[in-house]
């Protein structure tokens, strides 16, 4: 795992400054601190900071070249299959200096060119610069585990894995994405291909790019495909196929030289990990955890239980956050506004595992793939109650489950009917980010100011929700949906959380779950084997059955959350007040004070849960002060 950037003049006869290469690369340290290196000639520089997993030896040095110096590298990741790949490019006459995977990569681009993603197996984000051809190809992994960022400005073509990187350039500029802002704040984060900045962007996942002769031009080269179904017959025939592919996509992700281990929450995708990884390794696991003091959000039971059951090598954490110690550091690492309050969570958990190790396996996309989270399910029962009168769910169903008193209980029964009701729609892509969004749109009516509104006017954040559920070749509501959050959800939200929590910590995190094998099994799959009525990731837990106890398996998915409706009434209430209604704050022209104070009021008073929303102005606003003003945040 590494940190990647580079500069590219379109005009051959301007040159890359090498101390721009350099520090471009250097604010990327986190990323790779163990090595660093910077390559330039004439109107091209590459530069990559090293975290060595895989060969050690300075013979894995990047910027790396073939035997000719004619193609350069500079890669982001783990190619899995590189051990089965290296022999058959050996067999053609490649020569190899090293045992690292980045090799690999360069020889099957100069035998297969663009089409070299279609053989590789893993997490990444490369950009290979070939002389020959005088070409820049760049390409991101499929699920988008690994990023890439990019910007085209004074005749240049700019890369990094962050966005801070690309700003060390002065010639790129920080105008404000206002659309990309909008749509952060139904989100909670920005949906790429956009950024938060006008003239940079986000290489989709699963794209290449290729720049030549001043020409940009990006394909995708994988999607994931809901049309062809597996038909195994008996539910125990898929179970099985389900445990092979699995066991092969831990397998071949415990490949390591530097310590190796686990995340684990006690949620069925980290358990079902941990338990795989225990039957494929000789000495005990090490596995981390980590939990908060209230019981609504503390899993540290369910995970010492498994971690007993395998007899790991556990270690867990109590956190007891420091707003002001973490908050600018959230800020910094994630370069967006970014309100997704599980980075707390993740970022203090990949601190604690990188103390022991430099590689954590984890159970991110098991949700996205199975169907884990509850709104699929609310999505069907939705389609069943709007065949309801409309005058009977609006005027007296609505009207009676709003009124009803509910604890500020993270799972109150009424309060996730009230939240149901409001929600059901229609439009089942209208329904579906209602019960994700932050703000919805009768919200930002009421919260942006009238310029903000005509900076945004005819921007409709479901689109981009309803674009994805239309683009599914799905022939189902479910895996519609599934593949609206295959495509946003997971690799804008989830996994640029869990890529800068770790990455900021110099630890290397690994998903079985995104594997495309695994992923495309599970869109094989019939839809009843991920939810089976009410129940999710159905198959996933009949076939972990045998292995983790029912407790583990059946038990109310939790999340990684964090008690932010508390902290915005004690510990974060005069953070949220002084900072939300500054003259600083006021002056951007975004939102109503009014509206604002509104919301912290009617919070702090018990009226209502308004926290998310807080979090996301709060992080924006402070993402302002340190990415538009460039002056400290909170006294840091």
């Amino acid at each position: 795992m590494c940190g990647i950037c580079g500069k590219i003049y379109f005009d051959s006869s301007r040159s890359v400054a090498p101390p721009l290469i350099d520090k471009m690369t250097s604010i990327l340290e986190h990323r790779g601190p163990d090595d660093k290196g910077v390559y330039t000639d004439g109107h091209v520089g590459l530069g990559h900071q090293r975290l060595s997993i895989i060969d050690l030896s300075p013979a894995g040095h990047q910027p790396m070249s073939n035997e000719d110096n004619s193609i350069w590298i500079v890669f982001n990741g783990e190619i899995y299959n590189f051990e089965q790949l290296r022999p058959e490019l050996e067999a053609r006459g490649h020569i190899f200096k090293s045992h690292s995977d980045t090799e690999v990569i360069i020889h099957l681009y100069e035998d297969e060119g663009p089409d070299c993603v279609n053989s590789l197996r893993g997490m990444f984000a490369f950009a290979i610069w070939d002389a020959n051809r005088q070409q820049l190809f760049v390409a991101r992994d499929r699920a988008g585990k690994k990023p890439l960022v990019y910007a085209v400005v004074d005749g240049a073509f700019l890369f990094a894995s962050e966005i801070k990187s690309l700003l060390q350039d002065d010639t790129v500029n920080r105008a404000i994405n206002y659309e990309a802002m909008h749509h952060y704040l139904t989100y909670q984060y920005v949906p790429g291909p956009q950024t938060i900045f006008q003239n940079i962007a986000k290489l989709p996942p699963a794209h290449t790019l290729v720049v030549q002769n001043g020409k940009i031009t990006t394909k995708q080269y994988w999607q994931i495909s809901y049309a062809d179904k597996l038909n195994l017959g008996k539910e125990s025939d898929y179970m099985e196929h389900f445990r092979e592919v699995f066991s092969d996509a831990v397998k071949i992700r415990l490949r390591s030289d530097v310590p190796l281990g686990a995340f684990l929450s006690g949620g069925i995708d980290s358990s079902a990990t941990v338990a795989v990884m225990s039957q494929l390794t000789r000495t005990p696991v090490k596995t981390f955890s980590i939990g908060f003091e209230e019981a609504d959000y503390n899993e540290l039971q369910y995970a010492e239980s498994v971690a007993h059951m395998f007899k790991t090598d556990h270690a867990e954490f109590v956190v007891k956050p420091d707003a002001i110690q973490i908050l600018p550091k959230i800020v910094w690492h994630y370069d967006e506004p970014y309100a997704d309050p599980s980075a707390i969570p993740t970022y203090y958990v990949s601190q604690l595992t990188r103390q022991h190790v430099t590689v954590a396996l984890n159970g991110d996309g098991g949700d996205e793939s199975f169907a884990g989270y509850e709104r699929y399910s609310a999505n069907h029962l939705a389609a069943h109650y709007i065949k309801l009168p409309r005058f009977l769910r609006e005027r007296i169903i609505k009207r009676a489950v709003n009124l009803l008193p509910h604890r500020e209980y993270r799972w109150s029964i009424i309060r996730r009917l009230q939240r149901f009701i409001n929600g059901a729609s229609e439009d089942p892509a209208r329904c579906y980010v209602h019960w994700l969004c932050y703000f919805t749109n009768e919200m930002k009516t009421h919260l942006y100011s009238e310029h903000f509104l005509k900076q945004v006017a005819g921007h409709d954040s479901v689109n981009l929700t309803a674009d994805r559920y239309g683009a599914s070749d799905a022939d189902n509501l479910l895996e519609k949906l599934l593949f609206a959050d295959v495509s946003l959800y997971l690799p804008y939200d989830l996994l640029v959380k869990v890529d800068i929590a770790s990455m900021a910590h110099s630890l290397e995190a690994r998903s079985p779950f995104l594997d495309h094998k695994v992923m495309e099994l599970a869109a094989s799959l019939p839809p009843n084997l991920k939810l089976h009525g009410r129940q999710s990731k159905y198959i996933l837990k009949k076939a972990f059955e045998p292995v983790l106890p029912r407790d583990i398996l059946y038990r109310k998915k939790m999340g990684f959350g964090v008690p932010l409706h508390r902290w915005f009434r004690q510990e974060l209430k005069p953070v949220a007040y002084e900072i939300l209604l500054d003259n600083r704050t006021q002056e951007r022209g975004y939102f109503k004070k009014d509206a604002v104070k509104q919301l912290l009021d009617e919070h702090v008073a018990l009226r209502a849960d308004h926290s998310y929303r807080i979090w996301a102005l709060l992080m924006l606003e402070l993402w302002h002060r340190m990415f538009i003003d460039q002056s400290t945040v909170l006294g840091i």
